[in-house]
């Protein structure tokens, strides 16, 4: 937007020498700008895929035993634990079979093994 005012005042406002110093001007600001969104929407990858889900914690709603649902984010997902768990317990997804994650029980760092 910078540069297109730049040019319409070169062309009709301004004289010949202020108009080119107006136009490198504009086109300065809109390099300028475009460098900073280029970096600011590029500041960390993207977080999306079945990747992001291995290692987060679920909440069980409906028990497991083995198959049963989880609660993720909101999101319901089926769920597979060959440990079995509880309604209310918290899980480690552990892996993914098809639509069904694969869920370990989480243990208590203060449990003895």
């Amino acid at each position: 937007m910078a540069l297109v005012a730049a040019i319409l005042l070169a062309l009709f406002v301004l004289p010949t020498g202020w108009g080119h110093v107006a136009v490198v001007t504009g086109l300065a600001v809109e390099l300028g700008e475009a460098a900073f969104w280029w970096q600011f929407t590029h500041r960390r990858p993207p977080v999306v895929g079945v990747a992001t889900l291995f290692g987060r914690d679920a909440v069980v709603i409906a028990a497991c035993r083995p198959e049963g649902q989880v609660k993720l984010d909101g999101e319901l997902w089926r769920a597979s634990c060959a440990a079995g768990a509880e309604p209310g317990d918290r899980v480690r997804i552990v892996g993914l079979q098809g639509l069904t994650l694969v869920v370990d029980p989480e243990r208590s760092p203060c449990a003895s093994s």
